[in-house]
């Protein structure tokens, strides 16, 4: 059979890059795998999940510098988190809402990522709050002369909220260094894209604000790769923001609350299935050659190692001394 063309050297990734962003996504895909059984077990309270998403979620990290470059993630961003340094012990205690949970030390239910030490800066319930954010990290680097892209995330819902719209005016009138990743799963919760937007895509939007946009396909990481690299080399350069859409299909409950069945149907998410980014990306690293079914064999086993002792040392963990529970709530003496 006839080897496919290699798009990642194209892209200057090596053979051993696209292996870390494979094993980084199936990371990301076992540990949610691992907390739906939780949940479903009673053993954690709240899944809100990244599957169906890991391929944007990683590609762009990858594109990223996580040594001086700011992520204000949304809640499914699984795969950005673990590109930027957070580990499965670190989610499975968010998870379970230990006192160790570096995220919050378990006052926050999982999806509200945040870890100075690595550059993630934390969200909050309100979706889009994050986006404002963002853009106040990028003027500040912009005034001390620092070499930063801040990135942002947030879903197609979240376009519609003026929390965005301001943000992006304030960065576009600025030009300042900013992305904003829209990741386009085609529901709002339970409210289909086409009742969600007048225009054919988020990316339309763009030109409002003074900034490029593009759409990209969120099942394939090397093309978020590409879209976010060329977008941070713009925002270094002092070109401004850009804001990139990645199309993808959320193959989950919007959460572990969530009934699906009630407002699309089950054909609509088996047909997504087959363009699962994980099997999809598989077969693209064993088409050029980069992976066989041995060496995908050890990845998922060394990962499911890592997801089976990060469940067991969280399960076993304590939890906060209730006596704690307003700690940095009130200013204290």
């Amino acid at each position: 059979m006839a080897m496919v063309k290699n798009r990642h050297e194209d892209l200057g990734l090596s053979n051993e890059k696209v292996i870390e962003i494979y094993k980084t996504m199936l990371m990301a895909r076992r540990i949610d795998e691992r907390m739906w059984l939780l949940n479903r077990s009673g053993k954690i309270p709240f899944v809100i999940s990244c599957q169906g998403q890991e391929a944007a979620q990683v590609g762009a990290a990858f594109a990223l510098d996580n040594t001086k470059d700011y992520v204000l993630p949304y809640y499914r961003d699984v795969g950005v988190v673990l590109t930027f340094g957070m580990t499965a012990k670190d989610l499975m205690l968010s998870g379970f809402a230990k006192a160790e949970d570096p995220n919050s030390a378990g006052r926050q239910m999982p999806g509200h990522f945040g870890q100075r030490s690595n550059r993630i800066v934390t969200g909050s319930s309100p979706v889009t709050t994050q986006v404002p954010h963002a853009v106040g990290i990028a003027l500040a680097g912009k005034m001390n002369q620092e070499d930063l892209v801040a990135f942002v995330t947030f879903g197609e819902g979240s376009s519609n909220q003026g929390d965005f719209h301001e943000g992006a005016n304030f960065a576009g009138v600025h030009k300042l260094p900013v992305i904003f990743m829209c990741e386009n799963n085609k529901y709002a919760i339970s409210v289909p894209i086409e009742k969600q937007l007048a225009c054919e895509n988020v990316s339309d939007r763009a030109i409002g604000y003074g900034m490029p946009g593009v759409t990209v396909d969120g099942n394939d990481p090397l093309a978020v790769y590409q879209a976010v690299k060329e977008a941070a080399d713009r925002g270094r350069r002092g070109e401004g923001p850009t804001l990139v859409e990645t199309i993808s299909y959320r193959l989950t409950p919007h959460s572990s609350d969530d009934d699906d069945r009630s407002y699309r149907a089950p054909s609509e998410v088996a047909e997504a299935k087959t363009q699962d980014p994980i099997i999809t990306f598989g077969a693209y690293l064993k088409e050029t050659g980069v992976m066989d079914d041995a060496l995908e064999k050890e990845l998922n086993d060394q990962v499911m190692a890592i997801v089976n002792e990060a469940t067991d040392y969280a399960e076993s963990a304590p939890y906060a001394d209730a006596e704690s529970a307003l700690q940095y709530v009130y200013a204290e003496k």
